[in-house]
């Protein structure tokens, strides 16, 4: 049974956004503020589970919706790019 991780897109404060993400296991967190750091905070995470996770998106009531396309569209490009592999 694949792991749960929870990947909540939020404000950055500044005027960006960032990804938090959550190990539920053993709620190791991460903060990506960018698409490569999400990147490789999730294949370093999940190579405790051997790759076996799963990953539920959440997103903060105050995320502007520009910031959530944003983020949409680079996970898009990273999952076409991770089914290549």
């Amino acid at each position: 049974m694949a792991v749960k991780f929870i990947a909540t897109i939020k404000e950055n404060g500044l005027g960006g956004w960032l990804i938090e993400l959550k190990d539920t296991v053993d709620n190791k967190v991460a903060t990506c503020k960018d698409i490569s750091i999400f990147e490789d905070a999730i294949e370093q995470m999940g190579d405790d589970y051997s790759g076996d996770i799963e990953v539920v998106w959440e997103k903060d009531d105050n995320l502007t919706l520009e910031h959530f396309d944003d983020v949409k569209l680079a996970i898009s490009k990273y999952q076409k790019k991770f089914d290549k592999e």
